[in-house]
């Protein structure tokens, strides 16, 4: 399944427009979050003819609630990887007479013109977390409950510390194996062919280095690929609060693993869960940040973004997006220079795609201008024109020498002088987050960031991109 990158080439009056017939249609246009009318986590792919599904759970917790709150599940669709239709909750706890409480994430997988949907709920009976399974004629159902208890629960044998987070795959042959499980313990099995028993024991699958929860499963030119969330801080995350994505290969469905590096650093929160899919001859990673208006670790939302192989089958790191998939980071394309950096910082950390933790992230390279005050800058320039509608600002604060800035704002090269970016958004100069400038769009060579530090203080920067 696949994925396009936005392209807004709509004329002012015609975007105003389109708004408004999607707004009265009830679909969103996909500029990450793809949607953003309700909270969306832990989203699974399916493509079915011209259509690309998405299976996401919804996130219901007030703000500033410390745990989920989740009652069912949403189905989106687009048929061009733009415009995303909420088409509504198609599934709940209550289709499930057995469970009480938490629709977390699942997925569904076709066989024989019907649609299962393998979801965690916590059931009414001892232990925590279940896996059941609805089933329905259509990828948008209606669904009902297809066993009347759970798959697999913990009176499964070798079940894991956490059944949740099942991925379904159907091999060539037929064969259907489901993956599952958190608290480090991945488990695997096959699956009868009604899609509904276990077909064999239960078996731990060897090699998926550091993982943690939420697989996913494919398959690609005859190599058999898993995308998992990590916890780890070996080039992960510097705290195990969040997670990575991580991906393993192997020859054979049940493995052994071999697992081959990150392909989707930290999100905005604190949990992170993939798929990966084809789509209309393109490859995309569909997952969940807290970047939507209002958002948490328990407020998410879906986002999209394109994936690339290399001619040897790795898997490049996908760059993630915000404000539409067409928001490419050009930032990493450009030559960064600056009215000043420290001789022990580094100018290139601004532009490397790195994902800080916090604003005290040192585990990667930082820009910084001690002892230099005052008004400073970074710019980045490009040997031909490119169009911009944004910039994004991760400050460093070391709680010493530097802190954040007081102010900044944004300028772009017309030709001849430097000029405020027009219609600009607060130039933000919060910790812990990127700060993000929206502008009308602009095509130029140079981009410049001005900012000015506090009293008494440098400044500094972990990453600034430019979309």
């Amino acid at each position: 399944m696949s994925r396009r990158l936005w392209r807004r080439r709509l004329s002012s009056v015609a975007a105003i427009a389109a708004a408004l017939v999607l707004v009265l249609a009830g679909n969103a246009l996909a500029a990450n979050p793809v949607i953003t009318s309700i909270y969306t986590a832990d989203p699974a792919a399916l493509v079915v003819g011209n259509t690309m599904y998405i299976y996401s759970g919804h996130d219901e917790a007030a703000s500033g609630a410390t745990n989920f709150y989740m009652r069912d599940w949403h189905v989106l669709s687009s048929t061009d990887a733009n415009t995303w239709t909420d088409n509504g909750a198609k599934l709940s706890i209550a289709n499930f007479s057995w469970a009480g409480a938490d629709a977390w994430a699942g997925e569904v997988e076709p066989r024989n013109g019907k649609y299962y949907w393998y979801v965690p709920v916590n059931g009414n009976g001892p232990g925590w977390m279940d896996i059941g399974v609805a089933v329905g004629d259509s990828p948008l159902g209606p669904f009902h409950d297809a066993k009347g208890g759970p798959l697999i629960s913990d009176s499964t044998p070798n079940s894991s510390p956490l059944n949740i987070d099942p991925t379904v795959f159907t091999d060539d042959d037929g064969q259907a194996y489901i993956y599952w499980g958190g608290y480090w313990g991945v488990r695997a099995a096959k699956l009868k062919s009604n899609m509904i028993e276990l077909d064999g024991s239960v078996v731990t699958p060897q090699g998926l280095t550091n993982y943690w929860e939420a697989p996913w499963m494919f398959k690609r030119n005859g190599v058999y690929y898993m995308v998992y969330a990590a916890n780890d801080t070996n080039g992960c995350v510097t705290s195990s609060s969040y997670a990575c994505q991580r991906y393993a290969t192997a020859s054979n469905p049940l493995g052994p693993w071999t697992q081959r590096g990150v392909i989707l650093d930290q999100v905005s929160s604190t949990t992170s869960h993939a798929a990966v899919v084809e789509f209309n001859g393109q490859w995309y990673m569909v997952y969940h940040t807290a970047d939507a208006p209002g958002g948490g670790n328990f407020r998410r939302s879906v986002a999209v973004d394109k994936l690339y192989f290399n001619a040897d089958g790795t898997i490049q790191k996908v760059i993630q997006t915000r404000g539409g998939t067409s928001s490419a980071n050009k930032a990493l394309s450009a030559t960064a220079s600056t009215s000043y950096v420290s001789s022990w910082e580094s100018l290139a950390a601004i532009n490397d795609g790195y994902t800080p933790t916090s604003s005290a992230d040192r585990a990667h390279a930082v820009y910084g201008n001690w002892p230099q005050q005052g008004a400073q800058w970074v710019q980045y320039d490009w040997p031909s024109a490119v169009t911009l509608n944004q910039v994004r600002a991760y400050w460093f604060d070391d709680n010493q020498g530097i802190d954040l800035p007081a102010s900044c704002s944004v300028q772009y090269w017309t030709g001849s002088a430097w000029q405020n970016v027009p219609g600009a958004s607060a130039c933000g100069v919060a910790a812990n987050t990127f700060n993000t400038v929206t502008f009308s769009s602009v095509t130029t060579t140079r981009i410049r960031l001005n900012f000015t530090s506090r009293s008494g203080y440098s400044t500094g920067l972990l990453e600034v991109q430019a979309l």
